[in-house]
């Protein structure tokens, strides 16, 4: 019986180290770098519900009339969304929602123009549309024998880039008389200057020093005074991840001691168990021989 249960205890011994030396191993095994030589990477998408809580337009009112651009349209947001304003159907300007509220600066259209926001989330997802806001816009610029009023936009509402690394947005320019003056105020503190001759699709570009989320200006006015506004938001992504497409990647090897030590230690009991277990048994064949 002595025997059998040194057995039993001595195998739960070796069961219970190897379990620790395995659980160290899984441990030293977790990646402490966001790429490791030799590993796989795996990307995706995890899908989820479309944000279901509409923005509001709290500024300006209902049925205001202006006879200056640029406006103010502001309002209450689900935190974090991005916010995009349509004119007429046709995506106008876009701010990040911060503390529950956004601010657009906004150019119109000569007439009648219908407000609404929608908020985007992280996949691109709308929420349903705000409160739709009626406004007026009788420019006192642009007279009707001068063509159509000058307009800006782009096919983005938001575009990131690391710092220190080129930022390009791609705009429309159309409408008014050339040539063009173009002001971008890129919300760090710095602005450029530039200037067309003709409408058409061209690039502005800019380099952020710092990470963060920066709502960038574009105001552009024609020759006959006449100025057209788009507001997006320009993100410096700061850190990244290393990409897949980066050649050279580190590898970090971790030891961790604990395991083994416990498993040292349960050896040694072992061994101890069984010494004893010995002694034990040379006991009782001395007695033996004693009473014989």
């Amino acid at each position: 019986m002595t025997n059998l249960r040194f057995k039993k205890l001595t195998f739960l011994t070796i069961l219970l180290a190897v379990f620790v030396s395995l659980l160290g191993a899984r441990a030293s095994a977790a990646p402490t770098d966001p790429v490791q030589q030799g590993s796989i990477g795996l990307e995706g998408v995890v899908p989820s519900q479309p944000p279901t809580v509409a923005s509001s337009i709290t500024i300006p009112n209902n049925g205001q009339t202006f006879t200056e651009v640029p406006i103010k349209v502001s309002g209450i947001c689900p935190e974090g969304l991005l916010i995009k304003l349509f004119k007429n159907g046709v995506f106008s300007g876009s701010a990040q929602c911060v503390g529950g509220s956004y601010s657009i600066t906004a150019d119109l259209f000569n007439g009648i123009n219908e407000l609404i926001v929608r908020g985007y989330d992280a996949l691109d997802q709308g929420s349903p549309d705000s409160n739709k806001v009626t406004v007026t816009f009788n420019d006192t610029v642009t007279f009707s024998d001068s063509g159509p009023r000058i307009s800006i936009t782009s096919s983005f509402s938001k575009r990131g880039a690391n710092p220190d690394e080129t930022l390009t947005w791609p705009l429309i320019l159309s409408g008014g008389t050339g040539p063009y003056a173009v002001s971008i105020d890129w919300g760090d503190g710095k602005t450029d200057l530039m200037s067309r001759t003709q409408p058409g699709t061209f690039d502005i570009t800019h380099i952020y020093l710092s990470a963060g989320v920066y709502n960038t200006l574009i105001k552009i006015t024609d020759s006959t005074g006449a100025s057209a506004f788009l507001q997006v938001v320009s993100v410096a992504n700061g850190l990244i991840a290393q990409s897949a497409d980066d050649k050279t990647s580190t590898t970090r090897t971790v030891i961790i001691w604990w395991p083994m030590v416990i498993a040292a230690v349960a050896v040694c009991i072992s061994f101890w168990l069984g010494r004893k277990d010995q002694l034990h048994k040379l006991r009782k064949e001395a007695d033996k021989h004693i009473k014989y």
